[in-house]
């Protein structure tokens, strides 16, 4: 390995490399830094996250930019303002002996004028995020036409969030012949299109191996209801106590709900998400690199910009929608050189999915239990006791210890160590002495090896509303879990169609679906839900097809749809003839997200515990 001087740095960078303490360059460092600076051509740069990828193109940037012009020369897109203004921050860092360096972030959720401001005094590096980057170009407050430098950072995810038209727009905005480097965690197809559309043969370095997670990670899963996720989860941070984590909810609402239960639960956690201002943003996160926050609830766009390297463990409380998306999760903790867990807590209908990350990610996961609550008795006494035995005397306490003493003459010392554990031990051993078993086994060899699960205690249902309503799967299901009053895993098995749908819930919420939906109105409309004999043969968007004997399944499926769509017109007579003559648009039937989101219940609540 190399060191940083032997990557032909100059003396400027090497005294602020020095100055931040760093030793020994990271592998995408040793290979990417030496190509950059040597050369003015493209670069693909595949690295997991937490590999020092910022480092590894601001280092040569710094380098090759003339500091003495005012000129806009380098320009990197990231997808969020977390990880914008990180990046910001480490470049002038990197460049504090650069006399003359102004880099500017330009970010949504702050003043453009003030960006335009800063912009306009002469800003040779741009850190931009692409909505914010395009608004400004097309109100011509930012000129990128002499830039020589393009970085896409975060490439896949950027992608993912659907900013490749704002991608290319800003960059048909930029000379031909500068340089462009992608970096990316992930080689999914989008990255690879947007490499040979907007670069010329580029050089191609690979940390490790595409797509597959680092090898400072273990992962584990824990199979439980899903009306019982919540409590898993205080078992997982009770069981871990020094635990410093961030756990991954998929939707903003979710993700402040739990976070909420923590804190009400005594727990030191908070929220991260798009809704928060970028005031309150930056508090959490102050906070969180503190450690002032143990427990960190996070939508997977908002811990983009997360760079802690002491993060012990990555909880999963929801899987993604999408499966690369995992990488970018358990990503957040085994940074710079340490250890790290990434826990993912499922239920039955989502253990297929495990086996699907084990492929992407070349990793297996450990089936592991819930801790029962004796367990977890025993880790918090023991931890609380190697605290004790660990802590320094402050002899500020000295003038107190005759008081003490005469309040404890009559007591042992044996007595006395049961009397100061037992404050602790108590309040755990109250609330976990009754405690239920979360854990629930697979119920067949499919379901052990993520195959498809059999439908033996579940039941499927018609519902009449399909596409024309305005639905696809993942409305619907919202749509259904927010009136039920749902977790977002008690509603599987979506399956969509023109005019009507199928879902399935377990059997013991058959009763209660029945019930609510019973003379049941939505906008004005009767809407129908009965227990169904389609075993879900339809194809949902989460179940793929089967090989064999496609064609006679299609054709079964149309005569089954033909079937249903008879039958649904026949339901739906009542609640359609007062709206027959209506005309309906697409964007009036289309539910906002907002519309459609709703956490899991959290089932009991624990007494407040003090803070960690």
């Amino acid at each position: 390995m190399n060191t940083f001087q032997d990557l032909g740095l100059n003396d400027l960078l090497l005294n602020a490399i020095s100055d931040l303490g760093f030793k020994t360059p990271s592998e995408v460092q040793d290979k990417a830094i030496p190509i950059l600076l040597e050369n003015d051509g493209d670069l693909v740069a595949l690295a997991q996250t937490g590999t020092g990828k910022t480092a590894a193109f601001g280092f040569p940037m710094l380098q090759k930019i003339n500091i003495d012009s005012r000129t806009t020369q380098g320009l990197i897109l990231s997808p969020t303002r977390e990880l914008c203004l990180q990046i910001t921050n480490e470049l002038k860092n990197y460049g504090k002996y650069y006399k003359g360096l102004n880099v500017t972030a330009i970010y949504g959720g702050a003043s453009i004028t003030e960006q335009a401001k800063q912009v306009k005094q002469g800003t040779q590096i741009i850190v931009a995020t692409p909505g914010r980057m395009k608004d400004m170009i097309s109100r011509r407050l930012v000129d990128i036409s002499k830039i020589e430098y393009a970085v896409l950072d975060e490439a896949d995810e950027m992608l993912n969030m659907g900013f490749y038209e704002d991608i290319t727009d800003i960059l048909s905005h930029t000379p031909e012949d500068k340089s462009t480097w992608l970096f990316s965690a992930t080689m999914p197809k989008e990255v690879a299109t947007i490499a040979k559309k907007f670069m010329t043969n580029p050089t191609e370095i690979t940390v490790g191996t595409k797509n597959v997670g680092s090898d400072q990670v273990s992962h584990e899963y824990y199979l439980v209801n899903s009306r019982d996720r919540y409590l898993a989860l205080k078992r997982l941070a009770d069981a871990n106590p020094d635990i410093f984590s961030v756990i991954f909810c998929r939707t903003k609402r979710d993700t402040q709900k739990v976070a909420e239960k923590l804190i009400e639960d005594g727990y030191s956690a908070g929220a991260l998400h798009g809704d928060l201002s970028q005031n309150q943003r930056d508090l959490v996160m102050k906070s969180f690199r503190n450690k002032q926050i143990q427990m960190l609830v996070a939508t997977d766009v908002a811990a983009r910009g997360i760079d802690v390297d002491d993060i012990t463990h990555v909880i999963n409380y929801q899987l993604p929608d999408e499966i690369e998306t995992y990488t970018h999760r358990s990503g957040r903790t085994g940074r710079a050189g340490k250890t790290g867990v990434s826990m993912v807590i499922v239920s039955k209908s989502e253990v297929r999915k495990i086996k699907s990350i084990e492929r992407i990610i070349k990793k297996n996961f450990e089936n592991k239990n819930i801790p029962d609550g004796m367990e977890i008795c025993e880790v918090q006494l023991m931890s609380l006791a190697n605290k004790v035995h660990n802590t320094e005397v402050n002899h500020e306490i000295d003038s107190y210890l005759e008081s003490i003493n005469t309040l404890f003459e009559d007591t042992s010392k044996d007595e006395l160590i049961k009397k100061f554990f037992s404050v602790e031990f108590t309040r755990f051993f109250n609330y976990y002495q009754k405690s239920k078993d979360l854990n629930i086994e697979a119920t067949n060899s499919s379901e052990r090896d993520g195959g498809s699960l059999k439908d033996v205690d579940d039941t499927r249902y018609f519902i009449n509303v399909g596409r024309k309503d305005g639905y696809d799967w993942m409305t619907l299901k919202d749509f259904l879990k927010e009136q039920l009053d749902l977790g977002r895993d008690d509603v599987f098995k979506v399956d969509v169609k023109e005019s009507f749908s199928f879902f399935n819930t377990e059997k013991s919420l058959t009763e209660k679906v029945i019930a609510y939906f019973t003379d049941f109105k939505h906008n004005g409309r009767f809407v129908n839900v009965e227990v169904s004999e389609n075993r879900g043969g339809g194809r949902g968007r989460d179940r793929g097809r089967r090989s064999g004997g496609r064609r006679d399944d299609r054709r079964s499926r149309r005569s089954d749809d033909r079937r249903n769509d008879d039958n649904s017109n026949r339901r739906s007579r009542r609640s359609d003839s007062g709206n027959r003559g209506e005309k309906r648009s697409s964007d009036k039937s289309k539910r906002s997200n907002s519309d459609f989101k709703s956490g899991g219940k959290s089932g009991s609540s624990r007494p407040r515990r003090s803070r960690r």
